[in-house]
């Protein structure tokens, strides 16, 4: 009971961060499908048409062409001179055998993160200069403290950029795991070798190697990284991919597949690139199976690949189940349970609740990162109840402003009058119509707040008329 509160309240307010990996080919194929909205059945010709636009979705999502003809072949043979269930809209036919396919294309091989192994396991991180393989290395390493509860060290043989080194060294200081020191002077061979000595010596669980980048293939490169390889012997070496660096990725994806022992793919860079192309690209170039995938810049932002969610989210049906999962991770239920309390024993909503909010709906990447993972349909209809969404920088205002206020004003907003109101925007940066426009939206959901603890869902939606009030 005291999570659906906290959901109910967190879902209706604003915030930034999402993930848009694959927005663009989610807005193309909505549209294909839509096409065929009022066709009665599938025909020849319609399912040509379909195919055609399906592949130019696709190839303006940046898939590579080998892969964009293996999957409309695919999707042909599902469709073509099969019988299908009369229940079923052709737009709903087309969409399940689209969702298969793209499962076998994304899901074939994937699997947990290999570690069967005596003591320490290595995990080697090799791509292109860019990618962010350091910035993976520490997110792994946070995941598998945390979720694997596994002692972890981390090292860096990149000694052609020393950040890359002092990068490392602060991600596991803030992370508390294990660092092996570098110097530059030394050979990168020398470095993999002494890690894993000091790894064996401590009794690490893990060792992750972050290898150098270059802004291109060569020679050199490839060799140092296969004797590193050969030297440390992983049990993963995972290609760490850019999911923005569309062709490029692909061509580098076929360098190192031929220079290593790939055991998987980590895709990078997913909540800044609309197209998607790589992932798709990449898992079949390589034949390696996408394990994680990076959805932000935080620590925390690294998640499991799971194809079938990837698959849904692609056609805009959705991924509730990440939705959930990040909710339940997220959520601090105790503070769930104090807002629940509060509310039902008919006490007010204020400022200090609403800030509490916004600052649990960072922490799950906020609303627009929510909307990402619900059904296209729903997500439009919130979308169009709430209007343009509030950027990042206008959540940091409506924090700002509630900041400035005194803990008094926090818990009695009628207090703010014109003088106040002044006082707040000089404090919180931010100009006085800025004010009266968060407290018309906080009476709105003071109003919101207040029905929900007297009467339920029911009684909320009869007092909007069937619709759910605009809050920011």
């Amino acid at each position: 009971m005291t999570q659906q509160w906290h959901v109910a309240t967190i879902g209706v307010l604003p915030t930034t961060e999402t993930i848009v990996v694959f927005d663009k080919l989610t807005e193309r194929l909505q549209g294909v499908v839509d096409g065929l909205r009022g066709k009665g059945r599938l025909t020849d010709e319609n399912i040509a048409d379909t195919l055609r636009q399906v592949r130019m979705a696709l190839l303006e999502a940046d898939v590579a062409l080998p892969v964009v003809k293996s999957l409309i072949e695919s999707i042909k043979v599902n469709l073509v001179g099969t019988e299908f269930d009369k229940a079923f809209t052709p737009g709903q036919i087309l969409v399940r055998s689209i969702h298969q396919e793209l499962i076998k294309v994304l899901g074939e091989g994937v699997r947990p993160i290999n570690l069967r192994a005596q003591p320490p396991v290595v995990i080697l991180l090799a791509g292109l200069q860019g990618a962010g393989k350091t910035t993976t290395a520490g997110k792994l390493a946070k995941l598998l403290k945390e979720k694997e509860k596994k002692r972890v060290i981390l090292a860096s043989t990149d000694v052609y950029r020393p950040a890359a080194i002092l990068q490392l060294e602060r991600l596991a200081g803030q992370l508390e795991v294990g660092f092996k020191s570098s110097d530059p002077k030394e050979s990168p061979l020398k470095l993999a070798q002494d890690a894993l000595a000091e790894a064996r010596s401590s009794l690490y669980d893990v060792l992750i190697i972050d290898t150098a980048g270059r802004l291109h293939v060569d020679a050199d490169m490839m060799k140092e990284v296969q004797q590193i390889a050969a030297a440390v012997s992983p049990l993963e070496t995972l290609f760490v991919v850019d999911s923005m660096a569309g062709q490029d990725a692909v061509n580098a994806a076929k360098a190192f597949g031929e220079a290593l022992e790939l055991t998987g793919v980590i895709l990078t860079k997913a909540d800044g690139d609309a197209r998607g192309g790589a992932a798709l690209s990449v898992r079949q170039v390589t034949g390696k199976p996408i394990l994680f995938i990076g959805v932000g810049e935080k620590t925390d932002a690294l998640e499991v690949f799971h194809p079938e969610r990837i698959a849904s989210r692609i056609l805009g049906m959705g991924d509730v189940l990440s939705l959930v999962e990040d909710v339940t991770r997220q959520v601090d239920m105790r503070q769930a349970e104090k807002l629940a309390t509060k509310l039902k024993q008919g006490k007010e909503f204020d400022f200090n609740d609403l800030h509490e909010q916004l600052q649990q709906l960072e922490k799950m990447g906020g609303l627009s990162a929510m909307m990402d993972k619900l059904p296209a349909n729903l997500a439009n209809k919130a979308k169009a109840a709430q209007g343009q969404m509030p950027d990042d920088r206008e959540i940091k205002r409506q924090m700002a402003i509630i900041r400035s206020m005194t803990p008094k004003e926090r818990r009695f907003p009628k207090l703010l009058d014109a003088s106040r109101k002044r006082r707040i925007a000089a404090g919180s940066g931010v100009h006085v119509s800025e004010i009266n426009k968060l407290l018309k939206s906080f009476v709105e959901m003071q109003k919101m707040m207040k029905l929900m603890s007297n009467g339920g869902m029911s009684k909320l939606m009869r007092a909007f008329g069937g619709r759910m009030p605009k809050l920011f």
